[in-house]
């Protein structure tokens, strides 16, 4: 459950951002503002996850408010000025909602925001070792030492830092992705699972762990967008 505030100095608007988000079964409306300094005293008070926010507001508008906040929570930007796009997303904004927008549009954001949240929260979940069976022998896997990971049909191929060499494995890659979440390993293809701290460098349909190249389909580019934008908070 997302805890959220709406700051918006448009009654209509405040209303309708607060019917829009009572129909979101994952969101928890806190408090609605007319404005920044009445969201700064709720801030103080409570736990606030997700901020609607407008930005044409008077004595301190919304960007102004954003950049003031030293650990800003994720922000949704409420709008009818689309000049101030580039400015939100150098600030990190999880969405640009323009004015008017439809509930379709404002289910997306949300959702898009949910998702970053949620990737958040599993990033302090640090995968455990865990052990592998290579002709009939189990192999320890130490999951710091994992750069990539191959999926054949009902076999992986584990690439290691520590050995030239795979280990070769019956499983499927979805069994495996299962045990090794996001954000600390990322699905770049159907067929590969790569450890985002290992990745040198990213190209546009590849990925690439020292001179080891690893295809990204298209179905999954926004996994490395994704992973690219955790990586700058």
């Amino acid at each position: 459950m997302m805890r959220c505030i709406v700051i918006d100095d448009e009654l209509l608007v405040r209303e309708l951002l607060e019917d829009n988000i009572r129909q979101i079964p994952f969101l928890q409306l806190i408090k609605t503002c007319k404005n920044a300094m009445e969201a700064m005293e709720v801030m103080q008070h409570e736990q606030v996850d997700l901020i609607f926010l407008d930005i044409q507001m008077p004595r301190l508008n919304g960007l102004q408010f954003l950049r003031s906040l030293p650990q800003p929570p994720m922000v949704i930007l409420v709008t009818a000025y689309e000049q101030y796009a580039m400015e939100g997303f150098e600030l990190q904004v999880a969405d640009y909602l323009l004015k008017p927008f439809s509930f379709e549009r404002f289910l997306r954001a949300c959702n898009h925001a949910y998702e970053l949240f949620r990737l958040q929260h599993k990033a302090a979940d640090v995968p455990k070792d865990f052990f592998v069976y290579v002709e009939y022998v189990q192999v320890k896997i130490v999951v710091a030492d994992i750069e990539y990971i191959e999926g054949l049909r009902d076999y992986i191929k584990i690439y290691l830092s520590s050995s030239t060499k795979p280990v070769l494995t019956r499983m499927t890659i979805k069994a495996i992705e299962e045990k090794l979440p996001p954000p600390a390993f990322i699905r770049t293809h159907k067929s590969f699972l790569v450890a985002a701290r290992k990745i040198t460098a990213v190209k546009r349909d590849l990925v690439m762990i020292g001179n080891k190249e690893i295809p990204v389909s298209e179905f999954y580019k926004e996994n490395v967008t994704r992973m690219l934008n955790l990586s700058k908070d």
